[in-house]
Formats: C-alpha cells, structure tokens, sequence
C-alpha cells in the first residue's frame, strides 16, 4: 500500500534503514578477516559496534512508531552483505577493494540516514529525527576513518605482487577505474530524465559531460601504458547501470533514492582514484597521478553538490506522492 501521509512514509524509510544496517552487519562482521592490515581491521571491527547500536536504535525507534522492521528487506539486506564479501575476497586486491566498497557504502547510509532525518522533522518526530542525526555523524566519521587508510589498503593490496608487474597492476586499477565510469556514464545519463527536480537534473546532466572526459583521459593512461579497457568489466558495470536506471525508474520515490545512490558512486569513484593515485606513485608515473588528482576533484565537487541537494530530492519525491512537501 502506497504512504497516504508523512508518518506512513517515515515508517516505510526506517523499515528501509533497518535492512541498510542489516546489509552493514553482515559486511562489518566478515571485513576484518579481509582486511589484510591491522588498522584496517580494527576500523571495521569497531564500526561494528557501532553498526549494532545503529540497529538497534532503528528498530526501537520502529517499535515507538507502532512498527517492525520487515523481515524480507532485512533478509535481502543480509544476504547482499554476504555477496559483498564474497565479491571482495575474490579480488587479487581485497583489502584495496574491500576499503572502496566500504567507503561507498558508509556514504550512502550517512545520506540515507540524513534523508530520513528530514522526513522525521517534517513529521514532527523529534525523538526520530535526534536519532537518526547521531547515526548519520557516526557513518560519516567511519567514512573519513577509512579514508585515513587509503595508503594501508593500497599497500595492503599490493604486498605480496612482484614489483616487476606493478606496471601491470597500474594498468588494471585504469581498467577499474575506467568502468566504474561506464557504469557512472549510464546511469548520469539516465538522471535528468529522473531527478524530478530541474538543479538536480542540471547537476547529473553537468557531471555527465565531466564523466564522458574522465572516460577520455583513463583511455589516454591506457593506451601510454601500452594497454586498453576491460571490454568485459566495461559491458558488466553498463549492465549493472541500466538495472539500476530501471529500478529507480520504477519506484515512486526515484528523486530521492537516485541521489542517495549517486553520491555512494561518487564515493565509490573517490575511493578508486586515491587507490589508483597511490598505485601510480610507486611506478612513479606522474601523467597519472596528475590525471588522478584533477579527476579527483571534480568528483568530490560532484558529490558535495548532489549532497547539497538531498533536501530537494527529498521534496520531489514527496511531491511525486501527493505527499505535503513541508
């Protein structure tokens, strides 16, 4: 049954919070054994306190409500954590890729939870909202922890590579990088279409035009190192787009939830570019680091940008609801 009132949408977001913590449980519990360095281990061990606490606020906050967590989310949420980790452990780079993933995620709980504060002051729940706003600061602080790591994850992932084939190893990180922004591609390309709201649409329509030059300068990076793109990791992240273009397509909240996942990605883009930065500095090619570095910024502008603007995705998704927006 579609949300007739603020109150009614405010319960269906936290049951969606609860299954967000539920994925990050799973994922906190098993990162440790990957993390292929102390630091980054104790990062995630302790966020996992910290994670069970989150939980249990939010399902607390559901039964002051009147509700309960639901338990098919929960279990979809728990069962994406696992092929999360799965996912990681198969990489030749875990602990690089487990920090990336991480880093992304822990963005998108922080707007998540952001989002859903929102919605609770408009709803009058103050109790809900104070909650929710502690929850958010303790996601964003893990996030800039595990940012600190960057240098630990990338020496982590190349530790035990012959130094020989770091040249190799640089050339799979622009291979990475360079479907991420596939993915990235087709999904911006597919925002303004979505945003419900014209500065948000102008916003995924202006990083299109920067993501169609990042794809130009890994191509360049490529082909200097004497290699090209991962046609195969190219055409999966694609597909993974279109996917997600028409999931969010389909729901009747799509402002909203496009933007909290934009932002994740950019995270995600963040993440690989500070491994790939890293990555360049030990083969000591400055051409990339130097690329790496100008792209960086124009992702983190992206993702201050898109986070500046989760109020109005929020009120776009109201408003596509027949939902009073204030």
């Amino acid at each position: 049954m579609p949300p007739r009132t603020l109150d009614d949408q405010l319960t269906k977001y936290l049951t969606d919070l609860h299954a967000i913590e539920q994925q990050a449980l799973t994922q906190m519990r098993l990162a440790p054994r990957l993390a292929g360095d102390p630091e980054i281990a104790q990062a995630f061990s302790a966020h996992l306190a910290e994670t069970e606490d989150h939980e249990r606020l939010v399902r607390e906050r559901l039964a002051g409500r009147g509700a309960a967590a639901a338990k098919v989310k929960d279990v979809v949420g728990s069962l994406t954590g696992l092929g999360f980790a799965a996912f990681a452990a198969g990489q030749p780079d875990t602990p690089g890729k487990l920090v990336a993933h991480a880093y992304s995620y822990e963005h998108m709980e922080e707007a998540g939870h952001r989002v859903v504060a929102m919605l609770a002051s408009r709803a009058g729940d103050t109790e809900t909202t104070a909650t929710l706003e502690g929850i958010e600061a303790q996601e964003r602080a893990m996030g800039e922890r595990l940012a600190g790591l960057f240098d630990q994850a990338a020496a982590a992932a190349l530790r035990e590579l012959d130094p020989s084939s770091l040249r190799e190893q640089l050339a799979k990180y622009l291979a990475d990088a360079h479907a991420i922004e596939a993915q990235a591609t087709q999904l911006l390309g597919k925002g303004p279409h979505l945003a419900g709201d014209e500065e948000l649409a102008s916003a995924y329509a202006e990083h299109l035009e920067e993501t169609e030059e990042h794809t130009r300068v890994l191509e360049e990076r490529l082909e200097a190192l004497e290699a090209s793109p991962s046609a195969l990791k190219d055409a999966g992240l694609r597909a993974g787009a279109l996917n997600w273009g028409a999931f969010f397509g389909a729901q009747p909240d799509t402002p909203v939830k496009l933007a909290a996942f934009a932002y994740a990605l950019e995270h995600l883009e963040i993440a690989g570019y500070e491994l790939l930065t890293r990555v360049a500095r030990r083969v000591g090619d400055e051409a990339t680091i130097a690329a790496a570095q100008r792209i960086l910024a124009q992702e983190r502008a992206a993702a201050e940008r898109i986070h500046s603007l989760l109020g109005q995705a929020l009120d776009a998704s109201l408003h596509a609801q027949d939902l009073p927006v204030r």
